[in-house]
């Protein structure tokens, strides 16, 4: 039983990386090729963000309950304590990025795109890409802490 609880907890961390690079590395990509104002690229990555999110929520949290699981018949080693660690962080960091940034950078683009002055859509835009190199920084430590979840996950 342990090692079906260990292979389904790995699969569950290697489905959760799989998720967030092809998201990095080939959903944003192919949105920044397009070729949209920005204003509207933020829109569309939003409803796939949302999309998105329900499959990433519940694969993450099947990940969490595996990591448990797996502690709990196979004992809780450093590898698995440390990836328990690290499953907080990586939380928060998934739900600032659906609750706060996601829906603030919407916000922002459709204010944007509705300004009637063109002052007003410029500071709205400064805005915008302000909160998005936020965004980006914390995305990317979701992926970092993404990789290392995995790891350890590997590993435990």
């Amino acid at each position: 039983m342990s090692t079906v609880i260990h292979t389904l907890h790995v699969l569950l961390a290697g489905a959760w990386l799989g998720g967030v690079l092809f998201t990095t590395f080939v959903v944003s990509p192919a949105l920044g090729a397009m070729k949209w104002e920005e204003a509207e690229r933020v829109r569309v990555r939003s409803q796939i963000g949302k999309q998105y999110a329900r499959v990433a929520s519940l694969n993450l949290s099947l990940l969490v309950l595996f990591a448990v699981l797996d502690g709990m018949v196979g004992g809780f080693g450093v590898a698995l304590g440390a990836e328990l660690v690290l499953l907080v962080p990586l939380l928060g960091v998934v739900a600032s990025h659906g609750a706060y940034f996601g829906r603030r950078l919407s916000g922002l683009a459709a204010a944007e795109r509705e300004a009637r002055d063109e002052g007003r859509a410029r500071e709205l835009a400064e805005r915008r890409r302000a909160l998005q190199r936020v965004s980006f920084r914390v995305s990317a430590l979701g992926l970092l802490l993404s990789v290392a979840v995995t790891a350890l996950a590997v590993n435990a």
